[in-house]
C-alpha cells in the first residue's frame, strides 16, 4: 500500500495499481521486449503460481511526498537503449502523475537482459 498524505488527508493506493499502471505504461514503449523479474519474491511467487505475477519488473515506494519507481526491462536487439530508458521515464512519470496525482520523484530504467525479435 502506498500512502502519501495531503492538506486533505491521506491516500492509499495498492501496490497491484501501480504495478499494472507502470508496467503497462513501460511496456508499449518501443523497443520494451518485455518486463523481468525484480525481486526474489516476484521470483518466487511466478514459481509457485506457475503464471506472471502482476507486478513483474516493478517496484514503487515512497521517498517524502513522492514517488520512486524501479522498472526490470527486457528490450529488443538492435535499438538505441539510452532512447528507449529515456522515453519509458517520460512516459511513466508522465502517466504516473497524471492517474494519480502524485509527484515521482524519480524512475530507475534496470535493463535486464536483450531479446532477438
Amino acid at each position: 500500500m502506498i500512502k502519501i498524505e495531503t492538506a486533505m488527508g491521506v491516500v492509499e493506493i495498492t501496490q497491484e495499481y501501480f504495478a499494472k499502471l507502470v508496467g503497462h505504461a513501460a511496456s508499449e514503449c518501443f523497443g520494451v521486449a518485455g518486463m523481468a523479474i525484480a525481486s526474489a519474491s516476484q521470483g518466487v511467487r511466478q514459481f509457485l503460481t506457475g503464471k506472471e505475477v502482476m507486478d513483474k519488473g516493478v517496484q514503487v515506494r515512497t521517498s517524502g511526498k513522492r514517488l520512486v519507481i524501479d522498472l526490470h526491462i527486457i528490450v529488443a536487439y538492435g535499438v538505441n537503449i539510452a532512447a528507449i530508458t529515456q522515453s519509458i521515464v517520460h512516459k511513466v512519470s508522465y502517466v504516473v502523475e497524471e492517474a494519480t496525482g502524485f509527484e515521482v520523484a524519480r524512475v530507475n530504467v534496470f535493463v535486464d537482459g536483450i531479446q532477438k525479435q
